[in-house]
This record gives structure tokens, C-alpha cells and sequence, in this order.
């Protein structure tokens, strides 16, 4: 039998993702050249959350888009590509901005590098930063994130669940034992 314990409620995420916002803020001292980029599908309310809370702290409306990086994953045949292959928006030229990949879950980092080939494919930015609301550890790949909501240290037999409420009818992170 499997036990699932809450880490998170929807108030400690939108806590996180006020502190994430504060420090995104602070390091680019402003964000009059930030440009965010959700990844599909979990990242994409994550990174809206942000822009409205840039909106909300800064009174500035980023340019904010998302990535499906089907096409770029490495553990994944030609076949499942071209079957579930999806789009990207990207909602500026993104050469001179600095772009923040936002993510749920940052695990071997594997998909953090489908996400920066994806995001290359379009065009190479200024700065290219990621934002992760949960870090578990487990780097396959010399990755890591620039803003963290929490660090859960995992084993491999672990998993973790983000859910948000327009997706999964609530907002929590869950860990799976």
C-alpha cells in the first residue's frame, strides 16, 4: 500500500510563489525585460501565477507564453513524438529578454534541457533563468534552478505530484511513498 502525504496546501504554493516572484524581481532589478514561459502543462498556471503577481508587486504585464517540449525529449521515440507533438507560444521576440522557464517539478533535469531546446529553437535570449515550485533532487544532468518553493529531498521510489485547480480541481503537492 502507497502513502500519499500533502507537503503543500494551496497557501503555502501561493506563498512560494510570492517569494519566487520577489527574488525573480530583485535579481533582474526589475522586470522590464523578463519574459516568462511556462512548461506545458502543470508549468503553464505556475508561470501565470507569476505574471499576475508581477503584475500585482510591479505593475508591469510581461510577455508570457508557454512550451510543449514533446518534440525535444530525449526519452521519448519518433513515433510518441509526432503522435502527441504540441505547440508553443512564444508571446515576444525574445532575443534581448531574459526568459524564465517555469516548471512544477525539477527531478533529473532532463526536462529542463527539453525546455531550453525548445526554447532555443525559437531563438537563443539574452539570459535564459528557471523557476521551479519543487526541486527533489535526483540530477541526471548538470542543471539546476535559479528559484526554488521548496527543496523536498526524495528517493527514486518517490514521487511527487503537483495538482492545480484549473487542471486538477485543487492546488496541493503531494508526495507519493
Amino acid at each position: 500500500m502507497s502513502k500519499v502525504t500533502m507537503i503543500m496546501d494551496e497557501t503555502a504554493i501561493a506563498r512560494a510563489l510570492a517569494r519566487i516572484t520577489h527574488e525573480l524581481i530583485e535579481r533582474n532589478k526589475g522586470v522590464s525585460n523578463v519574459c516568462l514561459l511556462g512548461v506545458k502543462t502543470r508549468g503553464v498556471p505556475l508561470a501565470q501565477k507569476l505574471h499576475e503577481n508581477i503584475l500585482k508587486f510591479e505593475g508591469v504585464d510581461v510577455p508570457l507564453g508557454y512550451l510543449d517540449i514533446t518534440l525535444h525529449r530525449d526519452d521519448l521515440s519518433e513515433k510518441e513524438k509526432t503522435v502527441s507533438a504540441g505547440d508553443c507560444k512564444f508571446p515576444c521576440d525574445i532575443r534581448d529578454k531574459t526568459v524564465i522557464i517555469v516548471d512544477d517539478v525539477m527531478f533529473t533535469g532532463r526536462t529542463a534541457r527539453a525546455a531550453i531546446e525548445a526554447t532555443f529553437s525559437y531563438a537563443r535570449p539574452k539570459e535564459l533563468q528557471l523557476a521551479v515550485l519543487i526541486d527533489r533532487g535526483h540530477r541526471e544532468l548538470p542543471i539546476r534552478p535559479d528559484y526554488v518553493g521548496k527543496n523536498v529531498p526524495t528517493s527514486k521510489s518517490e514521487s511527487i505530484a503537483v495538482c492545480v485547480g484549473d487542471i486538477d480541481g485543487e492546488t496541493a503537492v503531494y508526495i507519493k511513498e
